[in-house]
């Protein structure tokens, strides 16, 4: 018995660890390609090295931190290609959610919507950009969730957890008109879902995706406006 509760102890310190560094990489607290050091890492949190060893592990499995073998490890920094890459896959999953949602009728998820992007437009007006981030983060997690699909939204867990969202939005909304252009997008989507048009809103909201994609990559430092692809030839 006891052996058994130390057991559900260290998975619980674990799961701590993972959880919280998740949140700091994903937010953006800890820069891309920063080392992570075991050492320092346990002190910070208090626990031995073996729960922080497999938190990395874990984290790295989610694409998250990058472990290199007698060097160190680091959290993960996307190439170009790689957010264009994750962007494809983030429109193909937020068409589906979008067109899911659509076929759904009134569903709680529309009254959620529609409050959020009450909001979206006094911070637009505000230009209120770290508020109207949040609800942009917000207005897609309530497409997806709303679509009622399990295996759909754990996919788009792990997507966004790799795509460190909330700090890539903050940095596609630094290009001149992007809120408000957003914006727009965002209405245009929920009258689509709520005119029950699904063919419709699955594609302005991968129409919606590639725009953010675009915007994103033309704020990246060094940027000539393509995606990252094999030659790195601008985009037609």
């Amino acid at each position: 018995m006891a052996r058994g509760t130390r057991d559900l102890s260290s998975t619980s310190i674990q799961a701590t660890v993972i959880k919280e560094m998740r949140g700091r990489i994903i937010s953006g607290s800890i820069e891309p390609g920063s080392p992570l050091s075991e050492l320092a890492l346990a002190e910070e949190y208090g626990v031995s090295r073996t729960p922080v060893r497999e938190a990395l592990k874990q984290l790295q499995t989610e694409g998250l931190v990058e472990i290199r073998p007698r060097v160190g490890t680091f959290v993960t920094a996307p190439s170009r290609r790689e957010i264009t890459e994750l962007f494809e896959m983030k429109e193909l999953l937020e068409g589906a959610a979008a067109r899911l949602l659509a076929l759904r009728g009134r569903v709680p998820e529309i009254d959620q919507l529609e409050r959020n992007l009450r909001e979206s437009d006094e911070a637009v007006a505000r230009d209120d950009r770290k508020r109207y981030a949040d609800l942009v983060h917000e207005f897609h997690d309530l497409v997806v969730r709303g679509a009622d699909n399990h295996k759909l939204e754990a996919h788009y867990r792990t997507l966004m957890n790799q795509l460190a969202y909330p700090r890539l939005v903050m940095t596609s909304l630094n290009q001149p008109g992007r809120p408000l252009q957003s914006e727009r997008e965002h209405h245009l989507v929920l009258e689509l879902v709520r005119s029950k048009d699904s063919d419709s809103a699955e594609r302005v909201m991968r129409e919606h995706v590639r725009e953010s994609r675009r915007a994103l990559l033309a704020s990246l430092p060094g940027s000539s406006v393509h995606d990252g692809r094999g030659s790195g030839r601008p985009r037609s």
